[in-house]
């Protein structure tokens, strides 16, 4: 028994080597895997650490005004085996400053001074804070006493900022209405594989956040609303008693309950008349806190049973200005966004207590929050919202580094927006959107720029190539293997994925490497082509010879990714059929593979056609019997 057990394992480890080896692995991840944190058959390794830390966090927020007032404190913990001299904060909001770099200009509206750190202490003892006028959206702390591993240290700020007159994924959306987001300083990144997280935010990549447990107070004058993440405290202090009603109510309503409309708004008199209310919020374990603040709109409110197993619901809500009239809609928009995804692609319950989906510009997702645009088409509105609450799943739910790796969020939530799209308005329709969104600016623009690797770090790329590497292209890629898999094999893989490294921080070969090891296939081939070659979609029909018992149909990889296909096949008596070729054709031989068509009948013609996989060439997908 000893020596099978024995057998077992050496098997394991030479499997997970093998599925590993003709796979590029840079020499940070490499480290890490040479360190045990990770572990090449896909799991977080028998030393896998993160670090965390506990938020309490209170706003002052007084509109019109656009000062706003923050105080916190951080326990950090340091769960790591090094000793940390210099930790880096974040400060994402001197993106405003005037010099800060970014991925675009910036107008009169969207500058501020930034933020203002104006006390600092380390272990409740005063701290010399000393800015570097050369960083802005991030800048070392050196502590007077190392932080020693598996030790915390109690770090304070007090600061102020001016929110900006320009809304983007944050600022003043109106005059009474603000969204709150990247408002405080944290502790940046410290993994396993790269060290601290020292990126720029330049307003056009996005974040990486450990996940920490927070409680946020905010202070606004009486008749404000405040929505946000984490769970409303004491909600009976704040609302009036019939908005409290409405409020609960919606928590158990498959129907929209409006818990606060127009007129109850102009009366003044939904919440309590206090000078000043705190509206406080509280959650653990997520890796980030996002606020909206109105006293002009509208909210409502449904919920939905997320997990059939448990019966645990949550809540979906819209808060909006009353004259957006597709809001009126958005709350049931995400009532059915929450119960497709807990039930479909990707499976996974809806992991939260509730999603918030409010009026701004940003279409824009944060945890239990969506800052999203008023649209005319309500069909439109429905897309968007969808797309922005699959990335609770990824990057919130996994914890992905969208700085760097951007695919592994935003190409999720643009296959599950296909899928739910699918269901939604059935396969032709949303195939049509995804074809125009989503690859038609890649497939159709032959520059080098657009060929880049998807592997490429996002932080290292910016325009077009950036965005179509991190939506389309990753997008085909899921669902190429998708195809290739099967259903229910894909499905399998994918919750191991999600299983093994939801509340932790993955990377693309933790993913890939899972994959190989769930499917029980050297999957590498396939992640080689499609994640890390300059190829494109291009298919073509190169031969077609008739054969004793049919024919034999010769197809050419040009572009060089393994994309499935179908060979529309019209016969001689007016009669017609499809034949579907996965990715997997390609395996053998990646640039050539012979399709075999048994048949008595005689084809007069053939069309290669990719469906949402578009060719860049399609004058050579076709042939015709001479």
């Amino acid at each position: 028994m000893i020596k099978k057990v024995c057998f077992f394992l050496f098997f394991s480890a030479f499997t997970a080597t093998l599925f590993c080896q003709d796979l590029y692995i840079p020499r940070d991840i490499s480290n890490a895997y040479k360190k045990g944190t990770r572990s090449m058959d896909g799991m977080p390794g028998k030393n896998y650490w993160q670090n965390t830390a506990r938020y309490n966090i209170q706003l002052t927020v007084m509109p019109p005004g656009r000062n706003v007032k923050g105080k916190e404190t951080i326990m950090y913990f340091n769960n790591s085996n090094d000793t940390i001299r210099n930790p880096v904060i974040k400060l994402f909001l001197n993106i405003h400053k005037p010099g800060a770099p970014r991925d675009q200009g910036a107008s009169a509206d969207y500058l501020t001074s930034g933020m203002h750190i104006e006390e600092v202490r380390v272990n409740g003892k005063p701290f010399a804070w000393k800015e570097n006028p050369n960083l802005f959206t991030w800048q070392p702390l050196r502590l007077p006493q190392p932080l020693l591993p598996h030790d915390s240290v109690l770090l304070s700020f007090d600061w102020q900022f001016d929110i900006s007159v320009e809304s983007g994924r944050e600022g003043m959306i109106d005059s009474t209405s603000y969204f709150l987001a990247y408002f405080y300083p944290r502790v940046a990144v410290f993994d396993d594989y790269a060290g601290w997280d020292r990126m720029n935010f330049t307003d056009g990549k996005e974040f990486y956040s450990d996940f920490n447990d927070y409680n946020v107070s905010i202070n606004v004058p009486a008749n404000f609303i405040v929505w946000g993440t984490g769970t409303l405290q004491q909600p009976e202090k704040l609302l009036q008693p019939e908005f409290l009603r409405r409020y609960k109510e919606s928590m158990i309503s498959d129907q929209t309950i409006n818990i606060v409309n127009r007129e109850d708004l102009l009366s003044k008199k939904v919440t309590a008349q206090n000078e000043f209310n705190s509206w406080s919020f509280s959650a653990t374990q997520i890796p980030d806190m996002a606020f909206g603040i109105s006293d002009h709109y509208n909210w409502d409110g449904c919920s939905v049973i997320v997990d059939k197993k448990t019966g645990r619901r949550a809540g979906a809500y819209a808060a909006y200005d009353d004259k957006a009239k597709d809001f009126h809609y958005v709350a049931q928009f995400a009532r059915h966004s929450l119960e497709w995804f807990s039930n479909n692609w990707p499976g996974v319950p809806y992991p939260y207590e509730k999603s918030t989906v409010f009026q701004g510009f940003a279409d824009m997702e944060y945890p239990m929050m969506v800052n999203n645009s008023s649209q005319q088409d309500t069909s439109f509105s429905r897309f968007v919202a969808e797309h922005e609450i699959a990335h609770t799943y990824m990057p919130f739910y996994m914890g992905i580094n969208e700085s760097r790796y951007g695919f592994m969020d935003e190409g999720w939530a643009t296959a599950f927006e296909l899928l739910i799209g699918t269901s939604d308005m059935g396969k032709e329709k949303a195939e049509q959107l995804f074809k125009m969104f989503r690859v038609r600016g890649w497939i159709g623009d032959p520059s080098q720029s657009q060929d880049v690797a998807i592997i490429t770090p996002a932080n290292d790329l910016n325009g077009a190539a950036l965005g179509n590497n991190e939506y389309g292209k990753a997008a085909l890629g899921y669902l190429a293997m998708k195809d290739m898999l099967g259903d229910a094999l894909f499905k399998q893989c994918l919750l191991a994925y999600m299983d093994r490294w939801h509340g932790k921080h993955p990377t693309p070969w933790d993913f890939f490497f899972t994959f190989n090891n769930v499917s029980g296939k050297n999957l590498n081939w396939f992640w080689d082509s499609w994640f890390f070659r300059n190829h494109f979609i291009d298919l073509s029909i190169n031969n077609v010879v008739k054969s004793g018992n049919g024919y034999s149909i010769t197809l050419m990889n040009i572009g060089g990714m393994p994309a499935p296909a179908d060979l529309l096949i019209n016969y001689a008596d007016g009669t017609k059929e499809s034949i579907h070729q996965p990715p997997s054709i390609w395996q053998k031989d990646s640039r050539n593979a012979i399709v075999n068509v048994k048949t008595g009948k005689k084809i007069s013609s053939i069309t290669l056609d990719g469906g949402i996989f578009m060719d860049a060439n399609e004058t050579n997908n076709s042939w015709k019997a001479k």
